[in-house]
């Protein structure tokens, strides 16, 4: 069985990553020093140099606050900003997680679909603004952008992220922003930070990010929340340590030293994934419809021309080409007849998923 369905990349660790876990190990692995991060903690500096240097955008290292991971971070955004019943807005199809945290914090999602538009993905604007009228206008809304999309693999353009900051102010919302795979753009694209979109949407968004993606680090437990509302900041200050736990020493090192001097290897993956993704869309099955992504390691393929019997065409590539794929109903009704598939891999290895799939798909004609 050859495995492409979890979002992690099949290369090994930055090299200046493994010395500086090699030097934190050696060393002090005591408690650290920054447990009162109100002044951004270790990396709030350097996250800010960052999005100055990578994206054109001016923040706050002071609004820095460090989870283990996304998820968590959204979680503890969502308990300390929002009630139960409380409606959170976002596009399908959507990563799983982000899903169940919603529904088990008894938040209420409301879901608009990404729609197919020739070789790219899009979103209904007047279909944004009728469901989030929908709910309740008595209870707070929270708009969840995922910029690049998982899975679809789209940037989001100036227009569409201005779109939804005026959608944002005009129904009062809290943003928060899943940019993980922002360092995984493509050339041709440019990842726009939301919150460098001006000062009243920067009060208002939450910005999440780590090292995870680009730089394969997430079993070293560590992400970035750039906090920008204060109320939201200091009511996140009083449970952390206490509700949200604390993120390690390693995993800390690990971001650091990715984002300081992990450019020139991250510029060699990028050129790699680049490579695949035309890669995939060269070798593609019959039957098997894919839209170029602009940004992210993960192909989300559209398998309704094999015409399976199950909306889940998962099983069916497990069973018959002995690849694992990520189910595309897990994302929700708009994944029904996809499947998602990690390309961050050599590229022998990927031919090899890419031809048992198609020797799969020729069984279906």
């Amino acid at each position: 069985m050859l495995s492409s369905w979890v979002a992690d990349m099949d290369f090994p660790t930055a090299p200046v990553v493994r010395e500086a876990l090699r030097w934190r190990v050696e060393g002090d692995l005591g408690y650290p020093a920054w447990f009162d991060q109100s002044g951004g903690g270790p990396l709030g500096g350097i996250f800010a140099e960052r999005m100055r240097r990578r994206f054109g955008a001016q923040v706050d290292e002071t609004h820095v606050r460090l989870f283990t991971d996304i998820n968590q971070a959204m979680l503890a955004t969502l308990q300390v900003a929002t009630r139960p019943g409380d409606a959170v807005l976002l596009h399908t199809p959507a990563c799983p997680p982000f899903v169940d945290v919603i529904e088990k914090t008894g938040r209420r999602p409301l879901t608009v679909a990404l729609q197919a538009n020739g070789s790219s993905w899009e979103f209904d604007p007047e279909l944004m603004e009728r469901t989030a009228a929908s709910h309740d206008p008595g209870r707070r809304k929270v708009l969840f952008l995922v910029n690049p999309h998982n899975p679809t693999g789209r940037v989001f353009r100036r227009d569409e992220l201005e779109h939804l900051a005026e959608l944002a102010l005009r129904h009062d919302m809290l943003v928060v922003s899943d940019e993980v795979h922002a360092d995984l753009t493509y050339p041709g694209h440019r990842h726009i930070p939301f919150v460098s979109l001006g000062d009243e949407i920067a009060a208002r968004t939450v910005t999440l990010t780590s090292g995870s993606k680009a730089f394969n680090l997430s079993g070293v437990r560590c992400a970035v929340a750039h906090v920008g509302p204060k109320a939201v900041r200091d009511a996140l200050d009083e449970q952390h340590g206490l509700m949200f736990g604390q993120v390690g020493v390693l995993g800390v090192e690990a971001l650091k030293a990715a984002w300081t001097q992990g450019d020139d290897w991250l510029d060699d993956v990028i050129r790699v994934l680049d490579r695949n993704r035309r890669r995939v869309a060269e070798r593609l099955p019959d039957g098997l419809c894919y839209r170029l992504p602009e940004a992210t390691f993960l192909a989300w393929l559209d398998c309704r021309g094999l015409r399976l019997p199950d909306p889940d065409p998962m099983p069916y590539f497990r069973d018959e080409a002995k690849v694992l794929l990520f189910s595309g109903p897990a994302f929700g009704a708009a994944g029904n007849g996809f499947v998602r598939l990690n390309f961050a891999t050599s590229g022998p290895l990927l031919d090899e998923k890419l031809a048992r799939m198609e020797a799969a798909s020729r069984r279906r004609q």
